[in-house]
């Protein structure tokens, strides 16, 4: 109580005058019709500036689950669309007509590690046994594939990339012909594939799609791959040597979703058979 006694005394007068100044402004602006739509419009301004901020803190605030909620409707859409049992057209909604059923599920993850940049590449996920995932799953992104599990932890898996060098061969076809071939690395170029083994009669075009075909347990049918960029004659096989641009940007993956074949251990017995019947053939 004393401080504040000697402070106006001491300041009196300058407390005064800040006194008689917040009156003169109350009655300028209470009795001024133009200084109170001037006060008012102020006012309104930072509102809706202190409201925008708001809005944006809530909206970034809210981007992992909207994009959660994204990958979940993206893996519930590719199991419609792939993951049953099929013989239609590819990228038309599939309905079990002949009583297969799921043939493929997916499961969603998110890159940890990626390379691009050696003869054979590699890339980590964040999904492992745990969550059902083991070797010889294939690996897509959203706009293409990406490789396929060669081992995995209860929490990570291994991944061999597309980008290696011989180590992974790849059926595809092209969507327009519907003949296929075999899609592989040469080691040169992170944006082209080449595929091999289609015959030099086959009508191409720059700009063709190629996708994956579906004859072998690991991709089902359908899945994006890339565009024909360039074609020639390969005078060694006869056949067309056709690069492949792919469609997704290998440097740049981010989301992942790993291919799951509910029916590869009753395909793999079939298959065991044939081999049984060639052995004792010989």
């Amino acid at each position: 109580m004393g401080f504040l006694l000697r402070l106006f005394s001491k300041n009196g007068l300058f407390v005064f005058f800040v006194f008689l100044q917040l009156i003169a402004l109350v009655l300028i602006f209470s009795r001024n019709s133009m200084q109170q739509s001037w006060i008012a419009g102020q006012t309104a301004a930072f509102n809706s500036q202190v409201s925008g901020y708001i809005d944006e803190g809530a909206s970034y605030l809210k981007l992992k689950q909207i994009n959660e909620q994204l990958v979940a409707q993206n893996k519930l859409l590719m199991e419609e669309v792939y993951g049953k049992n099929s013989g239609v057209p590819v990228f038309r909604k599939v309905h079990d007509t002949i009583g297969g059923g799921q043939i493929y599920t997916f499961v969603d993850g998110e890159i940890v590690f990626n390379s691009i940049n050696r003869k054979d590449n590699y890339f980590t996920i964040n999904r492992g046994k745990r969550d059902g995932v083991h070797p010889q799953m294939g690996v897509m992104a959203p706009k293409g594939i990406a490789g396929i599990v060669i081992n995995s932890t209860d929490s990570y898996a291994l991944v061999q990339s597309v980008l290696s060098l011989n180590k992974i061969k790849i059926n595809a076809s092209l969507k327009k012909s519907g003949y296929f071939g075999t899609l592989t690395w040469r080691g040169d170029d992170s944006r082209i594939m080449h595929l091999a083994d289609v015959p030099k009669y086959v009508p191409l075009q720059i700009g063709d799609t190629v996708v994956t075909d579906g004859k072998s347990a690991i991709f089902p049918q359908g899945i994006m791959i890339g565009k024909v960029s360039g074609y020639e004659v390969d005078s060694k096989t006869g056949f067309w040597d056709i690069s492949v641009e792919l469609n997704e940007k290998m440097g740049n993956l981010s989301k992942i979703y790993v291919v799951k074949n509910l029916k590869k251990a009753e395909v793999q017995k079939i298959q065991d058979t044939l081999q049984a019947t060639i052995k004792r053939e010989k």
